[in-house]
């Protein structure tokens, strides 16, 4: 079985399923609770982890690039037709940590060397083979005093959630920006709008929030320096042809009985 949706009428039916082997989900993140519950009945679960990880990425570039270019107060300015010029941030220079080296991650770093960007890893233990130095996760707090880009791409586990707080975002420099695809909870929601509104944080650029779709009276809506898209940045033509080609892959393996990729555990 598989689905390229989160419907409630389709995972009553998963649930109630008594004979299902396999289950492959056409997205990476598996963190809701009715997965464990679907892994602890002996299905196997794959999903497309690594198909949308191009596309996520370039994303992250654009926020990284609109961030630093005012992209945000300029439409306000043009929606208002006021004329502001405003002073532009240097791409090249800056030092950016991404916290999760997985597809997206990794990406994220290759791109960002190309425009002079100086990028740490972080993840929980270094294997030696990341396309850049990288951290152990234990060493946060002694990396976020040099960051200017922090770059969220991690899954959301017990032990990313709530990750980054309020005494992270008061280690990062004055002005430093937080761009966020990875999964909402990973971040402590308030505290990153109290960062944002005391001007400690020079801006933010959110896919993912801790409740989607983002309540419309969330104040992140109205700061002009904060970017919203809503959980988007790896919808392409692209990424769905590679989850097609990774679902037809695994479902020959299941019929001849070979192993399966992307195993979520």
């Amino acid at each position: 079985m598989w689905t390229s949706g989160r419907s409630p009428a389709f995972f009553k039916v998963v649930l109630q399923a008594p004979n299902l082997q396999w289950l492959h989900l056409f997205s990476a993140g598996t963190d809701a609770p009715l997965f464990q519950q679907i892994l602890r009945r002996g299905v196997r679960v794959t999903n497309a982890s690594g198909a949308a990880a191009k596309p996520i990425a370039h994303s992250v570039i654009m926020q990284m690039l609109a961030l630093c270019r005012n992209t945000r107060p300029w439409s306000i300015d043009q929606a208002n037709k006021v004329w502001e010029p405003r002073e532009n941030l240097d791409i090249e220079g800056r030092r950016m940590a991404i916290v999760g080296l997985g597809a997206i991650g990794a990406e994220v770093a290759r791109l960002s060397a190309h425009f002079g960007v100086t990028v740490t890893g972080v993840r929980r233990h270094p294997r030696g083979d990341e396309p850049c130095p990288t951290w152990p996760t234990s060493r946060l707090h002694e990396l976020l005093p040099s960051v200017d880009d922090l770059v969220l791409t991690a899954p959301l586990t017990d032990e990313t959630r709530g990750l980054i707080g309020v005494r992270e975002f008061a280690l990062l420099p004055r002005g430093a920006h937080v761009i966020n695809v990875g999964r909402g909870q990973v971040i402590d929601e308030p505290a990153l709008i109290a960062a944002l509104q005391s001007g400690h944080l020079g801006g933010a650029a959110l896919d993912v929030f801790a409740t989607e779709p983002l309540p419309t009276d969330n104040p992140l809506w109205d700061m002009s320096n904060v970017i919203i898209t809503p959980h988007s940045s790896g919808h392409t033509d692209l990424a769905v042809a590679r989850t097609s080609v990774i679902f037809t892959d695994n479902l020959g393996r299941f019929v001849r009985g070979e192993p399966l990729l992307n195993i979520v555990n």
